[in-house]
């Protein structure tokens, strides 16, 4: 069975989510596993171009939603272009103390759950 190719979306301040995350899937005792396709590193000035090849190409995008989230613009612009290519977006609450109060407008059509092996799983398997 191949992996899944997904972008996982994360404010900047997160990024040690993001490798938690990446750290989960290729744990042997994970129910699941994907390819990272997210940005590592700032693109040039032509970042939303390279960025929204790269989202194409993906089966699904996960986002890590916290506080920060609200003001990362690259995040955001990320969660929109998916959206607009019709790739499959699945948010995970990065813990549950760093809950936002409000979501931000681009978060509205996006399901949001817990961070659990088994949320992940079951969406990746959707796919």
């Amino acid at each position: 069975m191949s992996k899944n190719r997904i972008f996982i979306s994360f404010a900047i301040e997160d990024a040690n989510l993001r490798d938690l995350l990446v750290g989960q899937a290729k744990n042997e005792n994970s129910p699941f596993e994907f390819v990272d396709m997210s940005v590592k590193d700032p693109w040039d000035f032509a970042w939303k171009t390279n960025c929204r090849r790269k989202i194409k190409g993906c089966d699904g995008m996960l986002i890590i939603v916290t506080k920060n989230t609200k003001n990362a613009d690259g995040q955001l612009w990320e969660i929109n272009c998916a959206g607009e290519e019709s790739v499959p977006r699945l948010g995970i609450w990065g813990n549950s103390s760093n809950k936002p109060a409000t979501l931000p407008a681009e978060l509205k059509h996006v399901k949001i759950l817990n961070w659990t092996w088994a949320n992940i799983s079951n969406w990746l398997d959707s796919l």
